[in-house]
C-alpha cells in the first residue's frame, strides 16, 4: 500500500477544515436577510397580505345570464382600477367566485366557505335578491363589507339591512321612480305584474308609491310564480281590469313577452312599460316596439370615457360582445372596492371600511355614483328611453329620451 506524506495529510486536513468554515458560512448568510432586503430592519417593507374577495353570483338558474354579465365586469373593473396590476397600495388582490345556484341556501353555504376557508375581506353579490337576503345576517355576523351587485328588493338597504351591506346596484326604488316618471299622471290607470317573491312585491310597492304621488290609480296588481312559464292566468285578469297602462316588473330567462303579445294587451287598448330588460329579453320585445319606459343601463347611452373603455374593452375580451344590463354593475362593485381600499390604506378593518365608504363618491360607467351615509344606497343615473327599430340591430333599442338624474331617482330612505 502506498504511504501518504506527513505533509500531504496535513493539506487534507486544512482542506476539509475550510470547506466546512465555509459551508457554514454559505448556511448563515441563507439565513440571514442582507440590510436593506424585504423584512429586514432596512427601507423595503414586508410583502403584504393580499386583498381577498368573495363573488356570489347565479351561474346557474333562472338568474344564470345575470351572473354571468356580473361576473365579466367585476373582473374588467378590477382591470381598469387597478391599471391591470391586480395590486392596490401593494397589496396583491385575489378573488374568489361562487355559484349560487339562485338558492337562498346554497348562497348561505357559499357565503360561509367564502368567509370561513378562503378567508375573504369582501362579499359581492349576488344575482337574486332572495339569496342576498339570506346572506345578509352573514355579513353582520363575520364582519365583512358586502357590496350588493345587482339584487334590487328595497329591504336589503331597508327593513334588513345592517352597516355592513352597502350597494352599488340601483333598488326597486329607483327603478320605481324612473318607471313612474315615465308613465304616471293625474288619473292614469295602472295595473302591474311581476314576479312573487321580494324583488317583484318590492318593486310594485315603490312603483305603486311613486305612480301614487304622481296622481295615477293602481287598480290591479298581479303576481305570478318566479318560476312560471304560462302566465294566461295573469295577464288575462289584467285584461279584464282594463287599465290604461300595465307595468311589468320582472328579471330572469322565463319572461311574460311573447305571452303579453300573444295574447293582444296592447290591442285591447292597454299600453306597456317596463324596465328595458338585458339584449336575451329584448329580443323578445320585438311586438312593443315604441313602448316607452327606463333602463337600468345600455351600453349605447351613457357619455363618458369610463364607459367607452368598458365597451371596447368587453368587446375585445368577449368575442365581439357588447357589455349588457348587470356588466357595469359588477365593474362598479370592484371600483368600489379598490376606491375604499385606497381611503383606508389597506386597511380591511370593517369600521375604517364603513367610514371611508359612508358618503364616498367615486367614478363608474354610468357617470359618479354617491354611498348614501344614512343606509348606504348608491345613488345613480338612470335613462328614461324609448324603444325603435334600428338598422342592423336585431332587436328593439333603448333610445334616449332624457336621463334620470341620481338627485331625481334618490329612493325614500327605509331602514
Amino acid at each position: 500500500m502506498k504511504r501518504i506524506s506527513f505533509r500531504k495529510m496535513l493539506f487534507l486536513s486544512l482542506l476539509t477544515m475550510l470547506m466546512v468554515v465555509a459551508a457554514a458560512c454559505n448556511s448563515d448568510s441563507s439565513n440571514t436577510k442582507e440590510e436593506g432586503s424585504p423584512g429586514s430592519d432596512g427601507s423595503s417593507e414586508e410583502k403584504k397580505e393580499p386583498i381577498k374577495i368573495g363573488v356570489l353570483a347565479s351561474l346557474s338558474g333562472g338568474l344564470e345570464s345575470y351572473g354571468k354579465q356580473t361576473t365579466q365586469g367585476f373582473e374588467l373593473g378590477l382591470e381598469y382600477a387597478t391599471d391591470g396590476t391586480m395590486e392596490v397600495n401593494g397589496q396583491e388582490i385575489q378573488f374568489f367566485i361562487e355559484d349560487t345556484e339562485t338558492k337562498p341556501e346554497v348562497a348561505i353555504q357559499k357565503a360561509t366557505k367564502l368567509i370561513e376557508e378562503d378567508g375573504v375581506d369582501f362579499l359581492v353579490g349576488s344575482s337574486s335578491s332572495a339569496d342576498t337576503l339570506a346572506v345578509l345576517p352573514l355579513a353582520e355576523e363575520y364582519e365583512k363589507i358586502m357590496i350588493v351587485e345587482p339584487a334590487a328588493a328595497d329591504s336589503i338597504t331597508g327593513a334588513d339591512w345592517n352597516k355592513y351591506i352597502f350597494r352599488t346596484a340601483r333598488n326597486s326604488s329607483q327603478d320605481a321612480v324612473a318607471g313612474a316618471a315615465a308613465i304616471a299622471k293625474e288619473g292614469v290607470k295602472i295595473a302591474t305584474l311581476a314576479p312573487d317573491y321580494a324583488f317583484g312585491r318590492d318593486g310594485v310597492a315603490a312603483f305603486k308609491e311613486a305612480a301614487e304621488n304622481l296622481g295615477a290609480d293602481i287598480i290591479h296588481e298581479e303576481y305570478a310564480d318566479p318560476s312560471a312559464t304560462d302566465f294566461t292566468s295573469n295577464i288575462q285578469k289584467i285584461i279584464e281590469a282594463k287599465p290604461d297602462y300595465l307595468f311589468v316588473v320582472w328579471a330572469g330567462a322565463n319572461s311574460p313577452w311573447n305571452q303579453i303579445a300573444d295574447m293582444k294587451v296592447q290591442e285591447n287598448g292597454i299600453k306597456i312599460s317596463t324596465g328595458a330588460p338585458d339584449i336575451p329579453a329584448l329580443a323578445t320585445m320585438n311586438a312593443l316596439i315604441g313602448m316607452e319606459g327606463f333602463t337600468v343601463y345600455y351600453h349605447g347611452l351613457p357619455e363618458n370615457d369610463l364607459n367607452d373603455w368598458l365597451v371596447e374593452k368587453h368587446k375585445e375580451k368577449f368575442n365581439g360582445e357588447v357589455p349588457d344590463l348587470f356588466t357595469p354593475g359588477g365593474m362598479t362593485a370592484a371600483l368600489a372596492i379598490v376606491e375604499a381600499i385606497k381611503k383606508t390604506e389597506g386597511d380591511t378593518d370593517a369600521d375604517k371600511l364603513i367610514e371611508a365608504m359612508e358618503g364616498m363618491s367615486f367614478d363608474t360607467p354610468k357617470g359618479q355614483m354617491t354611498f348614501r351615509e344614512e343606509d348606504h344606497q348608491a345613488l345613480q343615473t338612470l335613462y328614461a328611453i324609448r324603444l325603435e327599430e334600428v338598422d342592423g340591430v336585431d332587436y328593439p333599442v333603448p333610445v334616449l329620451m332624457r336621463e334620470l338624474s341620481p338627485e331625481e331617482t334618490a329612493p325614500p330612505i327605509r331602514n
